[in-house]
C-alpha cells in the first residue's frame, strides 16, 4: 500500500470510531423525547442505553481478540457493517423493543477502538504511531462530547430519528472507503477464539454491570442486585481459571499483569468513574430548574452549549499530548490529565453558582480527559506485543467503561438520596457527588505515578519478559530470550519509540520481513 495513504487509513480509523463515541452520548439527552414519541415509560427508555453499555462491554475484548486472530481489516469491515444495520434499525425502529435491539447491535462498534488502535501499530512508521494513536484518541473522547452538544439542536430541527439517520450515512461511506483502501494487517496471533472464556467474560460483564445500572431503580439491598454481584462474583473467578488454563486464550492474563498493563488500568477505572459521570450529571445539574435553589433552568440545546468547552479542550489537548509524549512521556501526561479532572471536581464542588464556572469547569475536565484518553491508549499499545494489541486495548475500554459505571451509580446514590418535596435532588446531594468526583479524579492520578516510567517500559517484550519470570519458556528459548526481542522497541533507555513488529513490513526501508533466527522463534513459540 502506498506510504501516502496512511492519512485516508487515518481518517477511516478516526471516523468510525469517532461515529461510535458519539452514539454513545447521542442519545442520553433526547430520551425524555424517545419515551413520549414511542409511547414508553421511564424505566423501560433508560435501557436505550443500558442495552448498548452492555453489549459494547461484551464485543469490545471479544471482536478486537478476532481482530488480531483473523485479521484487523476484515473484521473492522464486518464490525462497520454491524453498525451501520444497528443504526439503519434504530431510525426505523416502530417501537422501544425494536430500538433496544438496535442499541444492542450497535454496541458491536466498540470493538472500532481496539481494532483503530492495531491499525495504527501495524500500518503506519514507527515515528508516527504515538502521534496517530493519540489523534485517533482525541476524536474518541471528542466525540462523547459532540454527542452531547449536537443532540438538543437536532432534536429540535428534525426528528431523534436523526441521531440515527446521520450516523447511517456516515457509516456507510466510512465501510466502503475502508473496504477498499485500509490494508490488511500483516501480524496475526496464532491460536483460535476461546469461546468458552468469551462466555465467561460475557457472562460476567453483565452480572456486574447489570445491577450498576438498575441499582437505583431496583434498590441496592434487592435480590436482583445481590443476586447478580455475587454472580458475578463467581463467573469472574471462573473466567480467570479458564483463561489461565487456556492455551489459546481470549486475554493473556501475563499480559494484564505487566506493571505498566496493571497500573494504566487502574488508572482508567478511577478515572472512568470521574468522566461518565460528569458526563452524565453534569447536563442534569445546568438542566435543573432556579427554583430547587441550584441549576440554570437550560435547555437541553443551552445544557450542551455549556459543554462546548469540554469538546473544544477534549480534541485540543488529545492532538497536543501526540506533540508532548516524546518529550515528557505518556505516565507524566496520564497523570496531568486525571490531576485536571481532580483539580475541576474539586473548582465544581465549591463553585457552582455562575454558569461560567459550569463552563470553566468543563474546559478543564476536557483538556485532562483529551491528554489521558491519548496516554492511556499509547501505554498500552507500546506495552504489549502487536498480537496482543486488539484484546489488551479493549480490555482498557472496557475496564474504563466498568468504572464509568460505578462512578454513575455512586454518584447517583448521592444526589438522589435525599429528595426535595418536588421531586428534585437536593443541592447538597449534587455537591457530594463532585466531591466524590475529585477523589476519583485524584486517585487516578496517585495510579498514573506508580506507571513504570519509559526505561521500564521498552528494555525487553511483554510477553517475553512475563514468560520468562514464569520459568514457562525451554531453556534454549529461555537463552535466546536474553537477547534483545525482534521488532519490539527501538532505542536505549528513554529513547523508546515503537518498531513495526515482526513480520511487518518497515516503512521507510526495504519491505521485506527481516530474518528470524530459529532459537528466537523458539522463544517465540514459547511464549505462546
Amino acid at each position: 500500500m502506498p506510504r501516502k495513504s496512511t492519512r485516508l487509513t487515518f481518517a477511516v480509523l478516526a471516523t468510525g470510531a469517532g461515529v461510535f463515541s458519539m452514539l454513545q452520548s447521542l442519545i442520553a439527552p433526547a430520551l425524555p423525547t424517545v419515551q413520549h414519541a414511542l409511547h414508553t415509560s421511564q424505566s423501560t427508555a433508560t435501557w436505550v442505553m443500558t442495552a448498548y453499555l452492555l453489549s459494547a462491554s461484551v464485543f469490545t475484548p471479544i471482536l478486537g481478540r478476532v481482530g488480531d486472530l483473523v485479521g484487523r481489516k476484515r473484521t473492522l469491515v464486518a464490525v462497520l457493517l454491524t453498525l451501520l444495520a444497528g443504526c439503519l434499525l434504530a431510525a426505523l425502529a416502530p417501537n422501544i423493543g425494536v430500538l433496544i435491539v438496535a442499541r444492542v447491535v450497535q454496541g458491536a462498534g466498540g470493538a472500532l477502538f481496539p481494532l483503530s488502535f492495531g491499525i495504527i501499530r501495524d500500518e503506519f512508521a514507527p515515528a508516527e504511531v504515538s502521534g496517530s494513536i493519540s489523534n485517533l484518541s482525541a476524536v474518541i473522547a471528542a466525540g462523547g462530547g459532540v454527542g452531547i452538544v449536537a443532540a438538543g439542536p437536532i432534536v429540535s430541527a428534525l426528528d431523534y430519528r436523526w441521531l440515527f439517520w446521520i450516523p447511517v450515512a456516515v457509516v456507510a461511506v466510512t465501510t466502503l472507503i475502508a473496504a477498499r483502501f485500509v490494508p490488511e494487517s500483516p501480524s496475526r496471533a496464532e491460536g483460535r477464539v476461546n469461546w468458552p472464556g468469551a462466555v465467561l467474560l460475557s457472562a460476567w460483564l453483565v452480572a456486574l454491570l447489570l445491577p450498576l445500572s438498575q441499582a437505583t431503580r431496583w434498590g441496592w439491598g434487592s435480590a436482583q442486585v445481590i443476586g447478580l454481584f455475587l454472580a458475578a462474583a463467581v463467573l469472574f473467578a471462573l473466567w480467570l481459571s479458564a483463561e489461565a488454563r487456556s492455551r489459546s486464550p481470549l486475554i493473556d492474563l501475563r499480559v494484564l499483569r505487566l506493571p505498566a498493563v496493571r497500573t494504566t488500568n487502574t488508572a482508567a477505572l478511577l478515572f472512568g468513574a470521574g468522566m461518565y459521570a460528569i458526563w452524565s450529571f453534569l447536563p442534569a445539574f445546568v438542566q435543573t430548574p432556579r427554583a430547587a435553589g441550584y441549576g440554570f433552568g437550560a435547555s437541553v440545546t443551552a445544557s450542551g452549549l455549556l459543554m462546548l468547552p469540554m469538546l473544544v479542550a477534549m480534541f485540543v489537548s488529545g492532538v497536543l499530548s501526540g506533540r508532548l509524549e516524546p518529550v515528557v512521556g505518556a505516565k507524566a501526561l496520564l497523570t496531568a490529565g486525571a490531576a485536571l479532572g481532580a483539580v475541576a471536581c474539586g473548582f465544581l464542588t465549591l463553585w457552582h453558582d455562575a454558569q461560567w464556572q459550569v463552563a470553566l469547569v468543563a474546559g478543564v475536565f476536557g483538556f485532562g480527559i483529551g491528554l489521558a484518553f491519548a496516554s492511556m491508549a499509547n501505554l498500552i499499545v507500546g506495552s504489549v506485543p502487536a498480537e496482543q494489541t486488539g484484546a489488551a486495548t479493549g480490555m482498557n475500554a472496557n475496564i474504563r467503561t466498568i468504572g464509568g459505571s460505578i462512578g454513575a451509580a455512586v454518584t447517583s446514590v448521592l444526589v438522589t438520596g435525599r429528595l426535595q418535596p418536588t421531586g428534585l435532588p437536593y443541592g447538597s446531594g449534587y455537591t457530594r457527588g463532585f466531591g466524590l468526583l475529585a477523589v476519583l479524579c485524584l486517585g487516578a492520578a496517585l495510579a498514573a505515578l506508580l506507571v513504570p516510567g519509559r526505561r521500564a517500559l521498552h528494555t525487553e517484550g511483554a510477553p517475553r519478559a512475563a514468560a520468562r519470570r514464569s520459568g514457562r519458556l525451554p531453556r534454549p528459548a529461555r537463552d535466546a530470550a536474553r537477547r534483545p526481542p525482534v521488532g519490539r522497541y527501538r532505542g536505549g533507555p528513554g529513547q523508546g519509540s515503537l518498531t513495526a513488529p515482526v513480520g511487518a513490513s518497515s516503512r521507510g526501508g526495504t519491505g521485506r520481513r527481516p530474518p528470524v533466527p530459529a532459537a528466537r522463534r523458539a522463544a517465540s513459540e514459547g511464549c505462546r
